[in-house]
């Protein structure tokens, strides 16, 4: 399945609270809003929830418009008045979550295998997040890069959900994306390293629009 050109899944940039060492994540949000992020994650492991609820107001107040879901917190997401979440293999089931998430909350999932896929879909997520596609910096445990035809032999698993992929992305592998079936991307260092995050942003989003 391909999403629709004005997708929220086509470009997002995960504003991540180590990767930014020390960067403010809310002048990073509205940079990448500029530059034309379609949808932003915030993904702040060992905050505590009060703390990145607050962060999450934040980053959604400099958005500009642009939709704000956190990774992995479900609770975080509804108290900081979130578009969405992300959920991991080993975080809440998203059918779990779908029950406590109001109406057009977008729901996630993640998989790095075709196993993986079909689990995660058989809890109906709105989109997969699929990878790591290259071995990614900012991420420890995400598993060995499978590449492009790793990226298809899992999407091929759950075929009818968008997916995104994650991993190691930058301009060059975010225009080799959607002909590998991806929707969009998903990137963290390409942005939140960048000295220009906003001229960063809207080359990423060039190249995953080619």
């Amino acid at each position: 399945m391909t999403a629709p050109p004005d997708t929220p899944l086509r470009l997002v940039v995960i504003l991540d609270v180590d990767a930014a060492g020390g960067r403010d994540l809310a002048e990073r949000a509205a940079a990448a809003a500029r530059g034309g992020a379609t949808m932003l994650q915030v993904r702040a492991k060992g905050v505590a929830a009060r703390a990145f609820a607050e962060l999450v107001r934040r980053v959604r107040a400099a958005a500009g418009g642009v939709p704000v879901i956190v990774n992995d917190r479900l609770d975080v997401a509804l108290a900081g008045g979130a578009a969405g979440c992300h959920l991991g293999q080993d975080d809440l089931p998203v059918d779990v979550a779908r029950q406590m998430a109001p109406p057009g909350f977008l729901l996630g999932g993640s998989a790095g295998t075709p196993d993986e896929a079909r689990r995660a879909a058989a809890q109906r997520p709105d989109y997969l997040g699929i990878g790591p596609v290259a071995v990614s910096p900012t991420k420890a445990d995400a598993g060995a890069a499978i590449g492009w035809a790793g990226f298809r032999a899992v999407h091929a698993a759950a075929a009818h959900l968008p997916a995104v992929a994650i991993g190691g992305i930058d301009a060059a592998r975010a225009g080799e994306a959607r002909a590998a079936g991806a929707a969009g991307v998903a990137v963290v260092s390409a942005v939140l390293g960048a000295p220009d995050p906003e001229a960063a942003t809207r080359a990423l989003r060039a190249a995953v629009e080619r």
